[in-house]
């Protein structure tokens, strides 16, 4: 695989953006949705992060084919948390390790900075080893789990929290 495009997501992006979220909601623990997205919900997403300043970024191959994606997320509503976030890294199925998560996850970082943020939060499923590792060589650190917090395919999850400190 050559090396693929990070670039901010557009909205013509937005079918596969949720194409690769939606493969995650039915076959993995990466997210803890049950049922899948709609184009509308997901387009609404990327304009709600484009509104408020939340960075969206895809990897694009040669051909225009997303092979996954990355967000900044709000944390919080509350007016004490609007200095965190809390990302998201999905990569299409078939493109999975081959370094496109460290691609995606690289440039939140400069973009929570850009934004004014001081802190970036990582929660992920506990048994999720691959994404745990890609976090800590992005200067995340584990800061605490929780202990059967999430429920899917029959069994109850752990969530790990990390944060980067910007």
């Amino acid at each position: 695989m050559s090396q693929p495009t990070i670039r901010p997501a557009e909205h013509r992006d937005c079918p596969e953006i949720l194409a690769i979220y939606n493969d995650a909601v039915l076959k993995t623990t990466a997210t803890y949705d049950y049922e899948p997205r709609t184009l509308e919900h997901r387009q609404q997403w990327l304009a709600e992060r484009q509104r408020d300043g939340y960075a969206v970024f895809v990897a694009e191959d040669v051909s225009g084919k997303i092979l996954g994606w990355s967000a900044l997320n709000r944390y919080h509503d509350r007016m004490g948390f609007r200095f965190t976030a809390e990302n998201s890294v999905y990569v299409d199925e078939g493109y999975r390790g081959q370094g496109l998560g460290g691609l995606l996850l690289a440039p939140l970082i400069p973009a929570a900075r850009a934004r004014g943020l001081h802190v970036v939060l990582a929660a992920i499923d506990a048994a999720n080893e691959s994404s745990l590792r890609l976090h800590a060589r992005h200067g995340f650190e584990r800061v605490g789990v929780v202990r059967q917090v999430g429920f899917k395919f029959g069994r109850w999850l752990d969530v790990v929290y990390l944060q980067c400190l910007l």
